[in-house]
């Protein structure tokens, strides 16, 4: 690891500690990514690290580790709350007490409910100094997914989608291999090597018959999720005869035909079964299906379409961020499919706004992620 030896002022500290923090991203989950670094009372750099792999130490403990004896009397500038509770691995507010840190420089609190200001506490009645919100804005950023799951039990949603320039994502026929060139479809085997999970609905499912991996791999290996109300996916499809490479998992209507359900379940698919939404007639609820996914520690849900699934979860608020290819192609025709396939917005001052937009030239593909920003 790279290191910077001598720091300017506590900002430039920080920013260190959140660029160590991002390493982990993607590696980490269901944990946070956590950078932590600590320096003497000139700056000086004695000892930095990050969470890298979830179930091995925390940032807190790789910088600890590196900075020895010269921990005693210095500062731990950490992205995060540290955690006082015993998990995988022991309490991080503890090792810092023991250590002989004098203060604490904390970027956020931790909103889960097992730490939630308990790490502050101790530290605080330690005797150690704590001062909270250095570049906080940034902090949040980068774990805003942790965020919204351990607080609302819902996974961070990420939809995708390539489009032509007319916005079409498929032909009236429904063809839609391949809109985006090589190196958009390269970024989208680099996204989804993040995630916890790739979501499809059953159309693409049986169009397509994708694998949905993530190749070359990434740090995750994603589950594969169809949203498919009467559980018809094929034994024969590339996701079930895959099953050994990744999980399967089956989202359909408790009216599914049980003898569909018991073939998937025999060939190792794993079918979860909800209620009708309220609010759609062809899919099962997809709040329930992602409060259950939550349950299941997923963190990152991608899902890659069709356009009735990407459109459901836009009229029900579920995406938290989009990522969209636009190919300058053009496709024509009323009957072409739409990204966003749902009942939609009746005007335009409805809109919902794309926040914190990066723009890249994939050669001659655009490439747009932003955060949806929802109106009340």
């Amino acid at each position: 690891m790279d290191t910077i030896r001598q720091f300017s002022n506590p900002e430039a500290v920080m920013q260190r500690a959140l660029e160590l923090a991002s390493l982990g991203t993607g590696s980490v989950e269901p944990n946070p990514a956590v950078g932590a670094v600590i320096v003497d009372d000139n700056l000086q750099l004695i000892g930095e690290g990050y969470h890298q792999q979830y179930g091995g130490p925390h940032a807190e403990i790789h910088a600890l580790n590196m900075a020895g004896n010269q921990a005693k009397d210095a500062t731990i500038y950490v992205t995060l709350e540290p955690c006082c509770h015993q998990g995988k691995t022991g309490p991080c507010s503890q090792a810092i007490i023991q250590a002989g840190i004098k203060k604490a420089v904390i970027a956020m609190r931790d909103p889960a409910p097992h730490v939630d200001g308990g790490g502050i506490a101790e530290l605080q009645q330690a005797g150690i100094e704590v001062e909270l919100g250095l570049l906080e804005p940034a902090a949040q950023k980068l774990v805003r997914p942790f965020v919204k799951r351990v607080t609302t039990g819902l996974p961070w949603v990420h939809a995708k989608w390539a489009m032509t320039l007319d916005g079409k994502i498929a032909t009236r026929t429904g063809h839609s291999q391949w809109i985006s060139n090589e190196r958009s479809r390269e970024l989208v085997h680099q996204l989804r090597g993040r995630m916890d999970a790739i979501m499809v609905g059953q159309q693409t499912a049986e169009k397509d018959d994708p694998l949905l991996t993530a190749r070359p791999a990434g740090p995750r290996t994603p589950a594969r999720i169809v949203v498919d109300s009467q559980a018809t996916l094929s034994c024969q499809s590339k996701l079930v005869q895959s099953i050994d490479d990744a999980p399967v998992i089956v989202i359909a209507h408790k009216s599914a035909p049980s003898s569909n359900i018991q073939q998937l379940e025999q060939a190792g698919v794993e079918v979860l079964l909800f209620p009708d939404s309220i609010t759609q007639n062809t899919h099962p609820d997809l709040k329930q299906c992602l409060l259950e996914l939550g349950r299941k520690e997923m963190t990152n849900i991608l899902i890659e379409g069709g356009g009735s699934l990407l459109g459901s979860c836009f009229d029900e608020r579920l995406i938290d961020e989009v990522h969209v290819f636009i190919a300058p192609k053009l496709v024509g025709g009323k009957a072409a499919i739409t990204p966003l396939a749902g009942l939609g917005l009746e005007k335009i001052p409805q809109f919902q706004n794309i926040t914190e937009c990066e723009i890249q030239i994939l050669d001659s593909d655009i490439y747009i992620q932003g955060q949806i920003e929802y109106q009340a």
